[in-house]
């Protein structure tokens, strides 16, 4: 009878390592797979890898999926990296950048920038009146109008 629980304890040592061993990474959470038609995609949660695993001659085979995403996000990174570059470039010679590209100005644009004046009292009062003329003449043809009442 004594030998009956130390039986049982040897039992339940194999059986826990066996199934500790056969127990998939699934049911830990790493691994989650989908049905597709070519076979199951597997994806790992840790890495973020996803794998196609089909039945071959040999066995079943997992093969890494290209990931589309990291291979743009490197594209990317080099033109960023490209650009940067060319920008430092024509600064050095001088040169001003393309329209609608920011950057700081150089010493030579900052002078050009400086040397335009700004318009004067006299000047903004010459517009100004322009303007008020255009916009009475434009009521007064409103107002002048045959059926402009009914307005």
């Amino acid at each position: 009878m004594r030998s009956l629980p130390l039986l049982v304890l040897v039992f339940l040592l194999f059986a826990s390592s066996a199934q500790a061993q056969t127990t998939p990474d699934s049911e830990n959470g790493r691994y989650s797979f989908s049905p597709v038609p070519d076979g199951t995609l597997r994806l790992d949660s840790r890495s973020g890898a996803v794998s196609l695993c089909a039945k071959k001659d040999a066995g079943w085979a997992c093969n890494t999926v290209p990931d589309e995403r990291q291979a743009l996000e490197n594209e990317i990174a080099r033109l960023q990296r490209e650009n940067g570059t060319l920008k430092k470039d024509m600064l050095a010679r001088g040169l001003p950048l393309p329209g609608g590209i920011a950057s700081t100005p150089s010493a030579q644009q900052r002078e050009l920038q400086l040397k335009v004046p700004l318009p004067s009292d006299a000047e903004i009062d010459r517009v100004m009146s322009a303007f008020e003329k255009m916009w009475r003449r434009i009521i007064d043809m409103v107002q002048k109008t045959p059926g402009s009442d009914k307005i």
